[in-house]
């Protein structure tokens, strides 16, 4: 049976994803892959109802608890920066949020593994991704900061949230050739790509400059 709002009507149709597709072309991401996965997502059912009209606009969009989903472009360009150099199997999120980004990684890698700190964001993101049917997605609900390290190590890790310093306890998890992509900084920010080379040995890349909001310690109920 089609679930028809998956599939969407008008301003949530496919034919809407695909003009998205091509602002994210036009911006300069060129990962098929990342591309199909965008349009193949429904980003309207990420959020409130109210905002659903605007979900394939290419702009961040308010969720509850002060957090966003993050702009479209964001979200294809840092799958974009994981994925090359890979093969990323397993992949670490910090910050599931709506858990749009980790539908977009689940239907490109073989293991996704998302960590929030607000259950109830969290909850509402398992409920969509069992909608989605992507059954290779593990939650888990901890202070995002501190990674998942009974999972590690892991071929990539991807953090949605911006913390002022890149996090040691991420860098530990990382195996050797994978990498950890992140925004970094307070006021400024910068979207950085870090590899592991050897044990004690990285290497980083600036990106670009990107606006997130910051992660935080702790955890909410």
């Amino acid at each position: 049976m089609i679930d028809r709002d998956l599939q969407g009507i008008g301003m949530t149709s496919r034919r809407t994803r695909e003009r998205l597709v091509q602002r994210l072309r036009d911006q300069g991401v060129a990962d098929e892959r990342v591309l199909n996965a965008v349009i193949d997502t429904p980003r309207h059912i990420f959020i409130d109802e109210a905002l659903s009209h605007r979900a394939y606009e290419d702009t961040a969009l308010p969720i509850s608890y002060n957090q966003t989903i993050s702009q479209p472009y964001i979200v294809a360009r840092m799958t974009e920066l994981l994925l090359e150099g890979g093969p990323r199997n397993k992949v670490l999120e910090v910050g599931t949020g709506s858990g749009y980004q980790t539908a977009i990684l689940g239907l490109l890698v073989d293991q996704v593994f998302s960590v929030e700190r607000i259950r109830p964001l969290q909850e509402k993101a398992r409920k969509r991704l069992q909608r989605l049917k992507l059954h290779n997605v593990m939650l888990r609900h901890t202070d995002g900061g501190m990674g998942w390290p009974d999972k590690a190590p892991f071929d990539g890790i991807l953090v949605t949230a911006a913390p002022r310093e890149v996090p040691q306890e991420l860098l530990s998890q990382l195996a050797i050739g994978g990498c950890l992509v992140i925004p970094v900084g307070d006021e400024e920010q910068a979207l950085k790509r870090i590899t592991r080379t050897a044990d004690d040995e990285y290497t980083t890349e600036v990106m670009e400059k990107v606006r997130f909001v910051p992660l935080l310690s702790g955890t909410v109920r």
